[in-house]
């Protein structure tokens, strides 16, 4: 009776050499997909509707922004807290990006105060360029019901002393209108960006006097992702 042959040394060297090749590839891949998917930025939603007037007296649409990347926020005019933060980061990310496909968004809680024309002056005095940063202004249930679309907190107009309260947050638009955003250091997306300064470098600690702006670095690398989009 003939004995079965035995595997080669060579062949099971063989053998051992592809599981390892195949090893080897799972786990670049595995790698490569984790590296795409930090560095690829999350669809939040598609970003609401909206028509309002800007400072020029022109009316401005979601439909006018469309192959744009824009940031919207809600503030107001004559704020005296945050909002002054917020327009001059983003000032600071306008003059970074400085790309004819970039705009600003910018919607008035107040638009009582907050006229085509009082904008307009509060756009100069900011030394606003960009012709895509519009200072929007209408109807106030309009835009209290637009915020709450966008998901970014404002106050309550009925509520004397909520009305003009409103969220430091920020959301970011890419050209075919949907809200986009990065993911955190827990993997998870963070939705909204920062307009605010802080006390330190994390971002925890919102501060009228702080000398931090991490999210206004993260927005900058994101916008650039999306204009190259």
């Amino acid at each position: 009776m003939t004995k079965p042959k035995k595997a080669s040394g060579f062949g099971m060297n063989k053998m051992l050499v592809y599981q390892m090749i195949a090893l080897v590839a799972i786990v670049l891949a595995f790698i490569a997909g984790n590296y795409f998917f930090k560095k690829s930025l999350h669809t939040v939603m598609k970003a609401p509707n909206f028509e309002l007037i800007d400072q020029n007296n022109r009316r401005i649409s979601n439909t006018d922004m469309l192959g744009k990347v824009y940031v919207v926020e809600f503030f107001y005019a004559r704020c005296p807290t945050i909002c002054p933060i917020m327009n001059n980061n983003l000032k600071f990310v306008d003059q970074a990006i400085s790309n004819k496909d970039f705009g600003i968004i910018s919607i008035s809680i107040d638009p009582e105060n907050d006229t085509p024309e009082f904008l307009k002056a509060h756009a100069k005095k900011l030394g606003v360029t960009n012709p895509n940063w519009h200072f929007l202004t209408g109807n106030r249930d309009y835009i209290g019901d637009l915020a709450n679309e966008f998901d970014i907190y404002v106050g309550d107009k009925d509520d004397q002393s909520e009305s003009l309260n409103h969220s430091g947050m920020l959301a970011l638009v890419d050209k075919e209108g949907n809200v986009r955003c990065r993911f955190g250091k827990d993997g998870l997306p963070i939705l909204y960006y920062s307009g605010l300064n802080y006390d330190d470098k994390e971002g925890k600690n919102a501060s009228l006097k702080g000398k931090f702006q991490p999210d206004r670095k993260l927005l900058i690398e994101d916008i650039q992702k999306l204009l190259e989009e």
